[in-house]
């Protein structure tokens, strides 16, 4: 396996001419991971999930959005009272199992409020034709809508982390800069970043990037380029890249490679802590 990290701090600024290239692209995120679903081999990447007997010790609950509708999350909350609250954002086949199981990891090993958000308003992807769809025809304004609404509930002084994979590592990014200066620390395992300047500068949180080095579409170009806009920015980005193929810290994926999700996720756990103290 190889990893590479950098770290990239405010002190370290590019020239004027690199950010304001950044600053002019015109492609948003979620239309650079959409633009992915008319690639054949891409939807091939994204085996359908097996099926998992789930006995989820969380609970559906219901909250206000923005644009006047109502947002769902699966939500797990600790004994004790507490102000530190995770997002966790689901891949492109939507709030299943598997996501209420990682959540549930997530809650057990760091004990705070844990709401794994459904992006997709109830519905869920059993193939790819159809998570590919549900994926492309999402409105950009509906998902800000439901992570505001949710972010609304957590209260002035709470420390807000975010998490996800694959579409929900690009909106794991997006929730943080929404959550402003509660926003303490986002990981994005293999998702599609912003591209442009005006959107990363509000991030407050820092950044952990978790990669894979075999995959085609988030790959190594994808991430030089963002690290450039961080730097540019004056954003801290952490990143790795692990031997290993785009979902491969997702256990329900045949390529599922154990070495290195174990190892992704115990810095991304470390990165959690860190930031949630």
């Amino acid at each position: 396996m190889t990893t590479r990290s950098i770290y990239l701090f405010a002190a370290t600024c590019l020239s004027l001419s690199l950010l304001a290239s950044c600053q002019s692209s015109s492609t948003p995120t979620e239309e650079g991971m959409a633009k992915f679903t008319t690639d054949d081999s891409f939807s091939k990447a994204h085996e359908i999930p097996e099926e998992l007997d789930f006995q989820g010790r969380g609970e559906m609950i219901s909250f206000p959005t923005s644009d006047g509708k109502e947002g769902h999350a699966y939500v797990l909350h600790p004994s004790a009272p507490s102000n530190k609250h995770l997002l966790v954002i689901h891949e492109w086949w939507g709030l299943n199992d598997h996501i209420k199981q990682e959540a549930e990891r997530l809650f057990d090993s760091l004990g705070v409020h844990v709401w794994a958000l459904d992006l997709y308003d109830g519905q869920v992807a059993t193939d790819q034709e159809t998570a590919g769809k549900l994926m492309e025809s999402r409105d950009q304004k509906r998902l800000e809508a439901i992570i505001s609404g949710a972010l609304a509930q957590f209260g002035a002084t709470a420390k807000i982390a975010t998490t996800g994979w694959c579409f929900g590592g690009g909106w794991s990014l997006r929730a943080s800069i929404l959550a402003g200066d509660r926003a303490t620390g986002c990981v994005m395992y293999y998702g599609m970043p912003v591209e442009n300047a005006k959107d990363l500068v509000p991030l407050k949180a820092e950044m952990l990037g978790l990669f894979a080095s075999q995959d085609k579409w988030i790959n190594a170009e994808v991430v030089r380029k963002f690290a450039a806009l961080c730097q540019a920015t004056g954003k801290t980005f952490t990143y790795h890249f692990f031997d290993a193929d785009h979902a491969f810290a997702n256990p329900s994926s045949p390529r599922f490679d154990e070495a290195s999700a174990r190892e992704a996720n115990e810095l991304s756990l470390t990165f959690l802590r860190n930031k949630l103290r």
